[in-house]
């Protein structure tokens, strides 16, 4: 499928990390995600029953990472991805990067980040 939906640096401030200080203090984070889907019946008809929404993905990020903790950015990335396919079964492939800015290693760094790539699990 090479339809997507795309939502791009999600920032939200939250107390993700194996540190003590980073589960005391917080820091910001960024979560990207990409549903792929057929939106085809999106574009012909225009009509919402056809697509997923932007802000309910957006949602279902933002309250995982601020309202859970994970010692790993790799534990958030999966819990959020998880939660996407079982909450919307156009989606046949999620993807969620989880960028890390500050994170605490012995360089200068722009950042560290991970991404998880989860597809549907199909019966049959």
């Amino acid at each position: 499928m090479s339809d997507r939906i795309l939502v791009h640096r999600i920032a939200v401030f939250a107390y993700h990390g194996l540190l003590e200080e980073e589960a005391r203090i917080g820091q910001r984070f960024y979560l990207s995600l990409e549903g792929r889907l057929d939106l085809s019946q999106a574009g012909r008809s225009d009509a919402m029953a056809h697509s997923v929404s932007y802000a309910d993905l957006t949602e279902i990020a933002v309250r995982i990472a601020t309202t859970r903790r994970f010692a790993l950015i790799e534990a958030l990335a999966e819990a959020v991805a998880a939660e996407i396919l079982d909450r919307f079964p156009r989606i046949d492939e999620i993807r969620v990067r989880v960028d890390k800015p500050a994170a605490p290693v012995p360089a200068v760094i722009d950042g560290v980040s991970v991404e998880v790539r989860r597809l549907r699990e199909t019966r049959g």
